[in-house]
């Protein structure tokens, strides 16, 4: 039997270009172990943060540790933009592993849809509604979700004259209150996310989120336990057990989310067996209600004092990293790493959008 090429296509143009190369080196590992070895052959693609596609032999060196590697590469003009590497012919699945805009928003993710090859997570319209917490909350209130109060703010707002702005603060203080959270609308990985007090903090987070975006949302803060759910699957998904997160920072920001040591994971949460289930229960509802597919994480607040869970967020493309919660809960769920990603490729055969459903038509 011959072996599927499976397109391990990673960097991308975004902040988390350097995350997206870690996950991508566990992945290539996991697809190197016996059982997957005899089913699969990974060709590595790698974007740069210009835009320009490497092939297996620039991508190759990358995930060995050669960063400059790329370096030397033509500088990107517009016409190098977005060519495919021979290799991408080649391919029979895609495993796309890009955390942020450009990577999880459903821009390559119409791009693969178009190549007609299937690949690993979500459609377009999952991983836009996903990767937007505007889109994605408006998405959570239809189905009867339970969030935390929030606000919807524009660039515009922020960037106002000196008789709106201050009105736009006082609204949101009246709303909201302190301490709360400022986030840019369309970025992951907690980048341009505020934890603000006060009124000078307001304004300086406000006007530090308009930077990155030109939506805005704002959350009340909540005292409560971060716990997280794994989903695994596509029209009849299923949940891993429940983790949860600790951690001394402020909040659970970028540092925190990928330096080791800097947060404690627990796996499973020591949580009552019924609020675990109904946690799990919402992941799922969560993944359907975005048309999710092959997997996503959800993070929830679980407020212990009145027993209310809220759902915080989902990540359509979570990090496959060392100090990644997904695998480790799926872990803890038996499923071990190298049968996760096996697992999510057979899934990704299995979407409804993927090339022998296109051949049906």
């Amino acid at each position: 039997m011959s072996k599927l090429n499976i397109g391990l296509l990673f960097g991308g143009c975004s902040g988390e270009h350097e995350v997206s190369i870690v996950s991508a080196r566990a992945i290539a590992k996991a697809l190197t172990t016996e059982e997957n070895a005899a089913k699969y052959q990974v060709t590595p693609i790698y974007i740069q943060k210009d835009g320009v596609w490497q092939g297996s032999e620039v991508a190759q060196k990358i995930l060995q540790g050669e960063s400059s590697v790329a370096t030397g590469a033509a500088i990107a003009k517009a016409q190098q933009r977005w060519q495919l590497p021979a290799e991408a012919a080649t391919i029979d699945v895609w495993f796309p592993i890009l955390h942020g805009p450009n990577g999880e928003d459903g821009t390559v993710q119409g791009l693969l849809q178009l190549m007609q090859v299937p690949f690993v997570g979500a459609g377009v319209l999952g991983s836009a509604v996903g990767m937007d917490k505007i889109a994605m909350k408006q998405v959570f209130a239809q189905v009867g979700l339970p969030q935390v109060d929030y606000a919807v703010v524009t660039r515009s707002q922020v960037w106002s004259n000196p008789c709106i702005f201050p009105k736009l603060c006082d609204d949101l203080e009246t709303q909201l209150g302190y301490p709360c959270f400022v986030k840019p609308a369309n970025l992951g990985s907690s980048v341009g996310i505020a934890k603000v007090r006060n009124r000078a903090e307001l304004e300086q987070a406000l006007d530090n989120a308009a930077s990155y975006d030109h939506r805005i949302i704002v959350e009340a803060g909540v005292t409560a336990r971060e716990v997280e759910c794994a989903v695994l699957g596509n029209e009849h998904p299923k949940a891993s057990v429940v983790g949860e997160i600790t951690y001394t920072s402020d909040f659970y920001d970028y540092e925190t989310k990928y330096t080791e040591g800097k947060a404690d994971l627990f796996i499973p949460a020591p949580l009552p067996p019924a609020i675990a289930t109904q946690i799990q229960e919402m992941a799922i509802q969560a993944f359907l209600a975005l048309d999710g597919a092959c997997l996503a994480r959800v993070d929830f607040f679980y407020v212990e004092a009145t027993q209310a869970i809220l759902i915080n967020e989902i990540n359509t493309l979570p990090g496959f990293t060392a100090t990644s919660m997904y695998p480790q809960l799926w872990a803890a769920s038996g499923v071990p790493f190298p049968a996760l990603v096996d697992q999510l490729i057979q899934l990704a055969l299995q979407k409804p959008q993927s090339l022998q459903e296109v051949r049906k038509i």
